[in-house]
């Protein structure tokens, strides 16, 4: 018998005010409890309009720790519908700052956070400005329904964080993103369906929506299975759930045709992890 879940990714629309997207993000993430969602993903800074389009320290201010208004908020609507939900924010962290996705579990309490570890800097996504690479690695965290893991966005297109999840047993990746560009979406799918396959888990990414100052940010969450198609293709770019209902034995199944992880080869790797200078030569 199949390990049957139904996961979700919500598109939703940051408003110049944090509680009236708070108010919304409620409201769409009931929504998804009552269809049954149990493992449920926000965008890339959900709850905040985009600011790394320039560099300016007074956006600083919009960061929150992990006791403020919107983790609190998402506590009460996790425990009360018994769902896991991660929470991408700027999180102020002491007198650092960083680009987490908090991962709130059915009890309201906080299983964990992952801090993106890949910080762009490029035209409009002025991070580096902003966040503090990553400094607590890539954790896995179990829930009640699945081992599940996450990648902010620019991690879609580095393949090293993906294993190293796959390695820790996780079996549901949710990456969440903020991408603009319509014309890039085919990378983006390409490099997500590639990912998914080569660890044989599932990916769900949940992309932001919403004309805003700089940006008009083009949706098109999806899921893809762990043999790399689609099991539900991407969205539009209105606010959405995008719902999809997962078997998670089917990473198994999958990994036992096709043996990426079985045939692994660390002892030729040795120049990813920086341990050997005559390849590098």
């Amino acid at each position: 018998m199949g390990r049957i879940i139904k996961v979700a990714a919500i598109q939703v629309m940051a408003c110049d005010k944090i509680e009236d997207t708070l108010r919304r993000t409620t409201e769409l993430l009931e929504i998804a409890a009552r269809e049954g969602a149990k493992l449920v993903c926000l965008p890339q800074l959900f709850n905040i309009p985009w600011f790394a389009h320039t560099m300016d320290r007074e956006n600083l201010k919009l960061a929150e720790a992990e006791d403020g208004a919107t983790i609190s908020a998402l506590k009460e609507v996790a425990a009360s519908k018994d769902m896991v939900i991660i929470a991408p924010m700027f999180e102020k962290a002491d007198d650092r700052y960083f680009n987490t996705a908090f991962v709130i579990g059915t009890d309201g309490k906080l299983l964990g956070r992952y801090r993106k570890v890949h910080v762009p800097q490029i035209p409009l996504w002025e991070e580096r400005f902003y966040f503090a690479p990553g400094d607590r690695g890539f954790p896995v965290f179990n829930t009640p329904f699945a081992r599940i893991g996450v990648q902010i966005c620019w991690d879609a297109f580095f393949p090293e964080g993906f294993r190293v999840l796959a390695l820790k047993g996780a079996e549901v990746v949710f990456v969440p993103t903020a991408s603009a560009f319509y014309h890039s979406r085919l990378k983006w799918e390409r490099s997500l369906s590639a990912t998914a396959h080569a660890n044989g888990f599932f990916v769900v990414r949940v992309n932001r929506v919403g004309k805003e100052r700089k940006q008009d940010f083009y949706g098109r969450s999806f899921c893809v299975g762990p043999d790399g198609e689609f099991l539900v293709r991407p969205a539009g770019s209105s606010e959405a759930i995008v719902m999809a209902t997962i078997d998670l034995n089917l990473i198994n199944t999958i990994r036992n045709e096709w043996v990426f992880l079985r045939d692994r080869r660390p002892d030729a790797y040795r120049l990813i992890a920086g341990e050997d200078e005559e390849e590098r030569a």
